[in-house]
């Protein structure tokens, strides 16, 4: 029988291996259950019948994820710290954050997302706008001489304001924008990453 290719019990059950899309993971129970509510704890804490959890002939658990993304997520939870390469997209890492269901891990990658944001401002442009009063003859001049990135967003005519002499005068209301890429101007940070050591 094949009995004999188990291993002993307490080797089984410190120590976990993962075959997530194709690639092998080996880490401990104890790291995979450090975060109670992930789906990598249930995994292998309530390895029951619920679960049904699928093992390949390895005995490795199957995951059917990307395995670029997950070695953040086990790091993550070996010593709690966020480290991800350049080269991979923080996106990734929170869908996978989520799926794995690690709150605390999602709450750091997004606020990871938002900083870079803030830093290359490629994040939501915010805009600045504003409203100018002018008549018609003035438009032209106005329109013209707009300055430091001031774009023309719109004319709302108000109708003639008055009318003497032989002509009306025509009002209108010129609503510019200019975008605040200097994004410290709009963010609000929070006061809880102030108090962070």
């Amino acid at each position: 029988g094949s009995a004999g290719a188990l291993s002993p019990p307490t080797a089984a059950s410190k120590w976990v291996r993962l075959n997530v899309g194709g690639t092998y993971f080996v880490s401990t129970r104890q790291t995979l259950c450090r975060e109670p509510k992930s789906f990598l704890c249930r995994l292998c804490c309530q390895d029951g019948p619920e679960l049904g959890s699928d093992k390949d002939e390895t005995g490795a658990y199957l995951i059917d994820r990307d395995p670029t993304y997950f070695g953040p997520i086990l790091n993550y939870l070996r010593h709690g710290k966020l480290i991800i390469n350049k080269e991979l997209a923080e996106e990734g890492v929170l869908e996978e954050a989520e799926f794995y269901n690690i709150a605390s891990l999602v709450r750091l990658v997004k606020e990871r997302i938002r900083d870079n944001e803030n830093r290359t401002s490629q994040g939501p442009v915010k805009h600045v706008y504003r409203v100018l009063q002018c008549q018609e003859e003035e438009l032209t001049q106005m329109v013209s001489t707009m300055s430091d990135g001031w774009k023309f967003e719109q004319l709302i005519s108000i109708g003639s304001s008055y009318n003497y002499g032989n002509e009306d005068q025509a009002e209108f209301l010129c609503v510019v924008s200019r975008e605040l890429n200097n994004s410290t101007n709009g963010i609000v940070k929070e006061p809880s990453e102030k108090a962070k050591v």
